[in-house]
């Protein structure tokens, strides 16, 4: 013992303990764990101990503590060999973090061509069709643009869609409750006939005739399945209307589209004030700030499958909420985790921002229902980004009171802050995320960012390895393709909504009155090695829309026009989501 006290040296560096120190050095060095871990404790709280045993209801992915602000030596001393210091300050990359340098070479092109006849030319006096959309706000929005295109290919005229009021979703708003009437209207009068209701016909009121069709039926599949019950009944209404129409369409039916939800789907006065006011509030903290829609709510979670640490406690509540789909396999959460299916926990977004690059200093607005976990799950997140903000922060309950009992309202509140943020993030690709991506790609190629999850669990699994600066590295090579650049596109997971490349052009080179099409792979063209008709995907679930759409909508098949009744499960559709 004597003679290795004699060998012991004399460290000059202040955090370096040797392996027997004296008494008085070994009480210090405990004091200074004790008070680095009380620090992370306080930032970035335990969310659940992930054993069989316990557990709590805040969860998290096992990873080691992240400092903010401190020296590189203390994060060593806590980690071992590690710096994984999060830096305070921002990239150096400036504002081509914020945007893309080549945005502006494209705009959006939806126009008609001249071979596209006028609504007047087409439409059949005697052929009404009428729908009755499905689920929450975006996918009802999905309904409601392929309704137009439905009644084009039909030559009907198309009566004001009925929005769902009685799923699990439970909101009593009409159309014109949350959308302008008279605009939708107005803005499609050269396109599609569109009017309020039926008219009578000899004095009486028109009954219309109920079917249903399958998911993505082509123009082919229309004229085969719904013409002939037109020609004889005269209205017909389809029912659940979501996703009815194919992805891949003729160049004037995709721009028709576009005109639909780009122009001729305006909210109503309300929403729009309410939300433009949310706007100016974010601008006036901050010139330009990130929205990002989390994602991270109970019902999301247990749809998906995955786990996240904690315990017996998440697998039961999160189980029982499952059981509300008879029909889901049972979950396999380290495949899920594998395959980049399962959303990050807010704590890996905020890691994955920063490691882009941005700062503590920036404004962060969250669209989100309730967080599983609540405060506890979110404080990592706000020790990333302390301007934390909500629309429940930014405005009183007074000024929110006219939209809180219904939420569609509030997701258009959302929808209007997310569309004007100067970064648009999500986590990850449900469909209020492919409505704002495509349209964010429409009006100017604004920064769109989706973690690529697939890479980045495997990095969130072994950061107890790498130092910040190779994390950060990393995070910035995994993300390339999913930065909403102008030339991104997924092969074999394209959807027209999120990529809407008909309606996108390209400037002519020194002539930004010309235009050429956007000459890349339109997304129904991409290669078909994605899932099946009838796989379910935790992807089309949207934030406070609490269940799934039950399938995928980007894969599309020819025989799609052929199937005499489609797969649709009964569970599913009575409880249709965003």
């Amino acid at each position: 013992m004597g003679s290795r006290r004699r060998r012991h040296h004399h460290h000059h560096g202040p955090w370096l303990v040797p392996a027997v120190a004296p008494a008085a050095a070994a009480f210090a060095a405990a004091g200074l764990l004790l008070v680095v871990v009380a620090f992370h404790c306080f930032l970035s709280p335990p969310l659940g101990d992930g054993g069989k045993g316990g557990g709590g209801r805040v969860v998290r992915r096992p990873n080691p503590p992240f400092l903010l602000n401190k020296p590189a030596e203390v994060a060593r001393s806590v980690i071992g060999a590690v710096d994984f210091t999060v830096p305070s300050g921002g990239s150096k990359l400036g504002e081509e973090l914020w945007e893309s340098k080549a945005a502006g070479n494209f705009f959006g092109c939806s126009n008609a061509t001249k071979q596209f006849a006028d609504a007047k030319a087409v439409t059949k006096s005697d052929r009404y069709l009428m729908i009755a959309t499905s689920g929450g706000l975006n996918q009802q929005r999905t309904g409601i643009i392929d309704a137009v295109v439905a009644a084009r290919i039909l030559n009907a005229t198309l009566v004001i869609p009925k929005l769902d009021e009685e799923s699990f979703w439970n909101d009593a708003s009409d159309f014109a409750e949350i959308f302008d009437v008279d605009s939708f209207i107005y803005s499609l009068s050269n396109d599609v006939k569109v009017i309020r209701q039926l008219p009578d016909m000899n004095g009486k009121k028109l009954s219309p005739y109920k079917m249903r069709i399958p998911r993505k039926c082509t123009p082919k599949c229309y004229e085969n399945r719904v013409l002939p019950a037109l020609l004889k009944k005269h209205v017909i209404q389809l029912t659940k209307f979501d996703y009815r129409v194919s992805s891949r369409l003729e160049t004037d039916l995709q721009k028709l589209r576009c005109r639909v939800n780009y122009h001729a789907l305006q909210f109503t006065d309300p929403i729009l004030r309410m939300g433009e006011l949310l706007v100016q509030r974010m601008k006036a903290k901050s010139g330009r700030f990130i929205a990002l829609h989390l994602r991270f709510e109970p019902d999301m979670l247990a749809f998906s499958g995955c786990y996240y640490g904690g315990g017996d406690i998440e697998r039961r509540e999160l189980g029982e909420i499952r059981k509300r789909w008879k029909t889901l396999h049972a979950s396999n959460p380290d495949r899920e985790q594998r395959h980049g299916k399962c959303p990050l926990t807010p704590e890996e977004v905020g890691l994955m921002l920063r490691a882009l690059g941005f700062g503590k200093d920036v404004h962060l607005y969250v669209a989100s229902g309730d967080v599983y976990g609540g405060e506890e799950t979110l404080a990592p997140l706000k020790a990333l980004f302390p301007n934390f903000h909500s629309k429940e922060t930014l405005a009183s309950k007074e000024e929110l009171a006219p939209f809180l009992p219904y939420l569609s309202r509030m997701a258009a509140l959302d929808f209007i802050v997310c569309d004007r943020s100067d970064v648009f993030v999500t986590n990850n690709n449900g469909n209020m995320a492919r409505m704002l991506a495509g349209r964010r790609r429409y009006f100017g190629h604004r920064r769109t960012i989706r973690p690529n999850a697939k890479k980045l669990y495997s990095l969130f699994l072994n950061r107890t390895s790498i130092s910040w600066d190779t994390f950060a590295s990393k995070v910035l090579t995994f993300q390339k393709g999913f930065m909403g650049e102008p030339n991104e596109i997924k092969l074999g997971r394209g959807e027209f909504h999120e990529h809407p490349m008909d309606c996108i052009c390209a400037k002519a080179k020194g002539k930004i009155g010309q235009s050429k099409p956007h000459q890349i792979k339109r997304a129904g063209e991409a290669a078909e090695n994605h899932s099946s008709d009838g796989d379910l995907d935790w992807r089309d679930l949207d934030y406070g829309e609490h269940t799934p759409l039950g399938r995928d909508s980007s894969n599309e098949s020819e025989s799609d026009d052929i199937r005499v009744g489609g797969s649709d499960i009964p569970e599913l559709e009575d409880m249709m989501s965003d």
